[in-house]
């Protein structure tokens, strides 16, 4: 039967082609988009926009944290601390996911530094939890050392012993 084995001889040749290409294409899928540009406006601790080179604004999210609303205790010194960093400033920010709003969601990297962190350390937001499932393992801990260090050292907002977190001042409809 020698039509078996000339098939089997395909199946193999395009087996050994495939694997290498379908890995090639799960692998780019799972890479996160990267937006440059330009920061043309913050507005608040965790919202900024970003003019690319070809002038599109793309509203970002940053990933990982939540800062105190505008009207909130904190909201507005968090909004002047990401200003400081990042206001006209060239940032790349790598995403791979919209949220509700259409903002995408992002880390945003200034000269290779991670903003969204910075604003952490500073004690300027929480380490969102909620969604840390979808950070690199190592980035969930860096951001919750961050904080728990923030915490210690009652930085910013941690200067309350109890602040109210975004996600609970939101859910009460302040």
């Amino acid at each position: 039967m020698p039509g078996h084995s000339g098939h089997r001889l395909l199946f193999c040749q395009m087996k050994n082609f495939l694997v290498p290409v379908l890995f090639l294409v799960a692998t780019l899928w799972a890479h996160a988009d990267v937006v440059s540009g330009k920061v043309v406006r913050v507005a608040d601790g965790d919202t900024i926009t970003v003019l690319d080179a070809q002038l599109q604004q793309h509203k970002i999210r940053l990933a990982g944290i939540d800062a105190p609303e505008r009207r909130q205790a904190f909201g507005q010194r968090s909004r002047e601390f990401l200003a400081t960093l990042v206001a006209s400033q060239q940032v790349d920010v790598e995403t791979d996911k919209t949220d509700k709003y259409g903002r995408a969601v992002g880390k945003v990297l200034l000269q290779g530094r991670d903003v969204n962190l910075a604003v952490v350390t500073a004690g300027l937001a929480w380490h969102y939890k909620e969604y840390e499932s979808e950070q690199s393992p190592s980035d969930r801990m860096l951001y919750a050392n961050a904080e728990q260090e923030a915490r210690d050292l009652r930085k910013g907002l941690w200067l309350d012993p109890a602040p109210d977190a975004p996600w609970d001042w939101r859910h009460n409809g302040r």
